[in-house]
């Protein structure tokens, strides 16, 4: 054997000379939904009122305490546009029983966007199991109820043009565990339309559900405003504005991300209380921030 080959093989016994595997990234933490509100207060209000929440402050702006995370209320000068158009598509609670959790919700004068509705069989379940409806915030932003074990703060709804992809775009640069994917085309038929759900990726960031839908089921849904539209609007300056997560050094995290491809839009900077953030672009024009530090219930 030559020299050349003994030293090959020795360092192949030893796992050297040879390409590993990258490392995982750091596991970023779901921190807050951020929606544009013409009234704060009166947003606050609401969620209270009808969520489980508990109002607080963080960084100077209005919000809720979610049970683990932020939804935050930031003061917009008119009402911001709420036609789902943009990658995010909605929020959701739980609810241990759909239909006194609606019967409460009607008493209390909430307006239903889509009335309670068994999806049981689009959960794999017996009829009766598993119910859903749409309500709506005090800035028209979609708000889900849906069957669950728990009435906390739940799920992020989401909508892309790869499902699969931008699931894997989360998993790639935050950390953030794909749960499931639904890789081949599913549709889920009703009695007046058939109804786009899969490709579909499902996503777990802590207490928080990330699931991403396929654009065709916005195209189905409402064929009049994705009739000549080509893609998504940005996120930024809409009734959902964005999603954070929380990470432990943003510097470096940025850093990484940035060296990864990942677009990013705002550069690091201190805000009230010596907060550090920055925002990145998501899959499919998503505004990201990335908030240095975990969420702490005030």
């Amino acid at each position: 054997m030559s020299w050349g080959i003994y030293w090959l093989a020795i360092l192949g016994l030893l796992g050297l000379g040879q390409d590993k595997p990258a490392a995982p990234p750091p596991v970023a933490h779901f921190h807050h939904v951020h929606v544009n509100s013409t009234d704060p207060k009166a947003s606050v209000k609401f969620y209270t009122g009808k969520f489980e929440a508990e109002k607080g402050e963080f960084a100077g702006v209005d919000g809720v305490w979610a049970y683990k995370s932020w939804v935050l209320f930031k003061k917009a000068s008119a009402p911001p546009p709420n036609e789902i158009t943009s990658a995010i598509w909605h929020m959701g609670w739980g609810a241990e029983d759909m239909q006194a959790e609606c019967e409460k919700q009607v008493a209390s004068g909430t307006k239903f966007e889509t009335p309670i509705t068994d999806i049981s069989d689009l959960a794999g379940r017996q009829p009766g199991q598993f119910f859903f409806a749409y309500v709506e915030g005090p800035s028209h932003e979609l708000i889900e109820l849906n069957t669950a074990s728990h009435h906390h703060f739940g799920h992020v709804h989401m909508l892309s043009e790869d499902p699969i992809a931008a699931g894997e775009w989360y998993q790639k640069h935050l950390g953030i565990q794909v749960r499931g994917k639904q890789t081949k085309p599913q549709i889920y038929h009703t009695m007046d339309r058939d109804f786009p759900v899969g490709p579909a990726s499902f996503l777990q960031a802590d207490h928080v559900s990330m699931i991403i839908y396929p654009v065709e089921y916005a195209r189905a849904q409402w064929p009049d405003l994705w009739k000549n539209r080509k893609s998504f609007d940005a996120t930024r300056g809409r009734v959902i504005d964005h999603i954070g997560f929380s990470v432990d050094d943003l510097p470096a995290t940025l850093d990484r991300v940035r060296s990864e491809g990942v677009n990013v839009l705002e550069g690091v900077r201190t805000i009230t209380g010596g907060t550090k953030i920055a925002f990145i672009e998501g899959p499919d024009r998503i505004w990201i921030e990335l908030v240095e530090g975990h969420a702490k219930k005030p």
